[in-house]
């Protein structure tokens, strides 16, 4: 049973960091696949939820959960960012600094988007 909760461990800790690595670049996809902008949003919404209203993160208790049934070592504190990124992906005091360049760098692609949106329908009406 401990293989089963360690596979869950594993699993929502790669759903984690594809979640990071599309807040940031998703925007950028949906200038290619627009319609994929539907998820986008909702996506980068959660996550400044997360990080500015302190909502829970649904993959953290979930890691947490397995984690526990798996007999492993508990996430610190800080939960998935503390354990896998903080100190890894970037300096340890620059979690505020990746976050805002993450959604800097979301807001950018939703400028680029609507830009292209906006030139894309003004040449069809000009058609």
């Amino acid at each position: 049973m401990k293989r089963m909760y360690f596979a869950v461990v594993v699993l929502t800790v790669g759903t984690h960091f594809a979640y990071l690595i599309y807040l940031p670049s998703g925007g950028f996809l949906a200038l290619r696949w627009p319609r994929t902008i539907l998820l986008h949003v909702p996506t980068v919404v959660w996550g400044v939820g997360v990080v500015r209203l302190h909502f829970p993160c649904p993959l953290t208790s979930l890691e947490q959960w397995a984690r526990t049934r798996a007999e492993m070592d508990p996430l610190p504190a800080g939960g998935f960012i503390d354990r896998y990124a903080d100190g890894v992906l970037y300096p340890s005091d620059g979690t505020g600094v990746a976050q805002t360049l993450a959604f800097l760098a979301a807001a950018a692609s939703w400028v680029v988007f609507a830009f292209k949106r906006n030139r894309e329908s003004a040449s069809q009406r000009g058609s």
